[in-house]
């Protein structure tokens, strides 16, 4: 442990993870986070899945705490930052780690309505209302650093309309945040990983497509320039680690690609 983060008080959104084989964004960055000395609050809308998170933490000698929340909710939005704040009296890091795709998604011509407001609920409104919430307590108390996890599809893609479209949004929001609050001393980045090999990801599309996960990874490892091989959880959560730490005291309102050399590919 080098203490990049100590003394600090993290709240991460999306922090337990669907069952498979390989670790979530939202738990690699739990675990790393508090590996680093941040206090960390694990925020899911499954409160079993944020206290696995949180006693792996505990294994370890690390330090957080579980709360359930659904972040689509505006009062359990505004919950989350209160429980950060009264529990450690400060949050120097917000992460917005939840997103969804899934069905009724698609091109443009087919994609439904109820995906589309599900899933612009999910991955944007929640990162928008979580962030509303969080910059007064971190303006009150002279900075903070916000990470939102985005997505290497809200640059390119054809296939799911609305998540690609939601994830430019939170592209957006990332920069007018960023905008708004550097006077503050608030930064706000995001990561935006490409293909990676987390259960949500490799065990969601076997899933939906009666595939094996084998057959799946072995499809999106071919894709990826570097060595052939999709990144982890835990390649975006040392991405967000250097985003929410010091080191990145001069950084905000950067989209930081974490793909593999992907979004390299031009034309």
């Amino acid at each position: 442990m080098s203490g990049r983060l100590q003394g600090k008080i993290a709240v991460i959104t999306g922090a337990g993870q669907s069952a498979g084989e390989t670790i979530g964004n939202g738990r690699a960055m739990a675990v790393l986070f508090a590996r680093e000395g941040a206090q960390v609050l694990c925020v899911d809308r499954r409160l079993e899945s944020a206290a696995e998170t949180v006693a792996m933490i505990a294994a370890e000698g690390g330090s957080a705490a579980a709360f359930q929340a659904d972040v689509s909710r505006d009062a359990e939005c505004a919950a989350l930052v209160a429980e950060g704040k009264s529990r450690w009296g400060r949050i120097d890091i917000l992460v917005n780690n939840v997103g969804i795709g899934g069905s009724g998604d698609g091109p443009a011509h087919r994609a439904d309505e109820a995906a589309w407001d599900r899933i612009m609920a999910v991955n944007l409104k929640s990162a928008w209302m979580t962030i509303k919430h969080a910059v007064p307590v971190m303006r009150e108390q002279g900075g903070g650093s916000i990470v939102n996890i985005s997505s290497l599809a809200s640059l390119a893609g054809g296939n799911q309309v609305a998540y690609e479209v939601s994830k430019a949004g939170v592209n957006r929001l990332t920069t007018s945040v960023a905008n708004a609050n550097a006077a503050y001393g608030v930064r706000c980045n995001a990561v935006l990983p490409g293909l990676m090999d987390t259960p949500m990801a490799v065990s969601g599309i076997a899933g939906a497509t009666g595939s094996t996960t084998e057959a799946v990874r072995e499809a999106r490892n071919a894709r990826v320039p570097l060595r052939g091989r999709m990144g982890t959880g835990w390649d975006t959560a040392h991405a967000a680690l250097f985003l929410a730490s010091d080191e990145a005291n001069f950084i905000t309102g950067v989209l930081l690609p974490v793909d593999g050399g992907m979004s390299a590919r031009v034309g």
